[in-house]
């Protein structure tokens, strides 16, 4: 008995022990009682009991306290909404903030290093490569050629459930079709999400390929906020082991792409190939040592990240916010009717000579209400609801409180957007007016809409994302009416590093017209009549 006893005794002694170290490591050393740090209110680890609503419950916080603290092992996480502070880290101090290595330990495995996970020569060295490409015009007209191909064959996809009377999953769809966009731009790949068969890879392989990489963003974000992650993965168990599978995926899916990239490029040596991988797959030559097929990967997987679920996600939520907001989308249509003017009767002919009339000059610099309502969708929506930095020394924000060597110091975008002392005291409502002034977008400061990210590391696809958003809010407005298929379920999200809309976006779609009626050609003929 006494043995029993003693050894039950043991290991409840083995259980107390690491406890009570962990507990050490996140409360020692704080400086949890100075006025002239952030408080705190909690540790890293009490967000799991607010994970599925965790951005609202950032929101509440952010009322009485604009910056804050959480505990984590080793470091505190400091949050704040305050402008000051935002400009401080993203810009003026630059250089005394980095990811971090706490930031680079959870988000390693599916980001490596590629440009958003990295500092120093390496983010320097693909933002100048990433840099050169988005600055060329033949990017730009050859991104508006892929948005318009794949306007027209969202278009075409949506009549069919239309004339079903199907309810359909417009972020699903919105999605593939962001992806085959990027893989188009950025790595010169046709994937066909939608339909028929790509370079390199099937549909079922593309939508493996999306599902394993959104569900790795968001096995991923829940690193934060479990103390055992790391011990899970030591023995890949629970969500770990899930997290790897879907890595697996991925990798295999890049790894796949790379090479058959590679094979074209050297089978192909007169063609000059512009877009971003064969960019980086050439400057690879130069240092293969350091720039191997792992790198390429992780570029890949990160440009991934800010093309589909960018453009994606605000497109979602923008359709949700007009369905919410009827008067804004009349003003919208309105705007597509005036913006094609005299296109109109050009336009009416068939779904492709409409949607190849949407270009830069003629149509989407004309249109600031739909600019408008795209940024104040960003606004409330913001495709990244939360991101930051790593203090590389002490250092003393703008409102005062102390920063220790390690901190990260987090902006809460999703927060800001709903912040009466930032916005206004309409800050959640939905208003594109806000933009306007006498009828003309007027942007604000980065570092208040901080959607974009701000300072060095703004993003270079801003342009680009907007581009595609129009182009393809334009061709879906013009052509179809939607509604939600459920009225009373609720539109919420999840949590993830992306914002995306929860279990998806269901809606009806009634066509404005009889797309029936337009011309029917083959896929052959769509491609050679827009790519022209």
């Amino acid at each position: 008995m006494m043995n029993v006893l003693a050894f039950a005794g043991l290991s409840l002694l083995l259980l107390v022990i690491p406890i009570i170290a962990f507990l050490i490591k996140i409360y020692s050393g704080k400086s949890m009682n100075n006025p002239k740090y952030p408080p705190v209110l909690g540790t890293v680890f009490h967000q799991l009991l607010y994970f599925n609503r965790l951005y609202d419950h950032q929101t509440e916080t952010a009322r009485k306290h604009s910056t804050f603290r959480l505990l984590a092992p080793g470091q505190s996480q400091i949050y704040t909404t305050d402008l000051q502070n935002i400009e401080h880290v993203l810009k003026t101090n630059f250089d005394k903030y980095a990811k971090g290595k706490y930031n680079q330990d959870v988000f390693g495995d599916l980001f490596g290093t590629g440009i958003f996970a990295v500092d120093g020569d390496k983010w320097r060295q693909q933002r100048k490569v990433a840099s050169f490409e988005f600055s060329t015009r033949v990017l730009r007209d050859f991104s508006c050629t892929v948005f318009r191909r794949s306007a027209i064959k969202l278009v075409r996809k949506v009549e069919e459930y239309s004339q079903a009377n199907q309810v359909f999953d417009m972020q699903d769809l919105l999605m593939r079709s962001s992806l085959e966009s990027i893989f188009k731009v950025g790595f010169g790949v046709d994937l066909n999400c939608i339909e028929g068969e790509g370079l390199g890879s099937s549909k079922e392989e593309s939508m493996m390929f999306m599902k394993a990489f959104d569900d790795s963003n968001e096995l991923t974000y829940w690193r934060y906020v479990d103390p055992f992650w790391t011990l899970k993965r030591y023995f890949n168990i629970g969500s770990e082991a899930s997290l790897r599978k879907s890595i697996k995926i991925i990798h295999d899916f890049v790894h796949k792409l790379i090479t058959a990239k590679r094979k074209q490029l050297d089978s192909d040596v007169k063609s000059e190939k512009e877009d971003i991988l064969s960019r980086f797959i050439r400057e690879s030559k130069k240092d293969p040592k350091t720039m191997t097929d792992e790198y390429l990967r992780d570029i890949i997987l990160n440009f991934v990240l800010a093309g589909k679920d960018s453009s994606a996600n605000t497109l979602s939520w923008f359709f949700y916010m007009l369905y919410k907001n009827p008067l804004v989308g009349e003003k919208l249509d309105r705007e597509i009717e005036e913006a094609f003017g005299n296109l109109k009767e050009k336009a009416s002919s068939s779904v492709e000579d409409c949607i190849a009339s949407i270009t830069d000059d003629e149509v989407l610099q004309k249109m600031h209400y739909l600019h408008a309502t795209l940024t104040e969708t960003l606004r409330l929506y913001p495709a990244v609801p939360v991101d930051g930095r790593c203090a590389e020394i002490d250092d003393v924000l703008p409102d005062g409180f102390k920063v220790k060597k390690g901190d990260g110091v987090y902006y809460m975008s999703y927060a800001m957007g709903r912040m009466p002392y930032i916005w206004g005291d309409d800050a959640e409502e939905f208003r594109p007016e806000r933009w306007l002034k006498d009828g003309i977008f007027t942007p604000e400061s980065p570092f208040k809409f901080t959607a974009f990210h701000a300072g060095p590391r703004i993003c270079l696809g801003k342009d680009f994302a907007y581009r595609q958003m129009k182009i393809v809010s334009i061709a879906l407005l013009h052509f179809f009416r939607f509604k939600l298929s459920d009225d009373s379920k609720k539109v919420t999200y999840r949590t993830m590093f992306s914002l995306h809309i929860s279990g998806g976006l269901h809606l009806t779609a009634v066509s404005r017209r009889n797309l029936s009626e337009c011309t029917n050609v083959n896929a052959k003929h769509i491609i050679s009549r827009i790519w022209i």
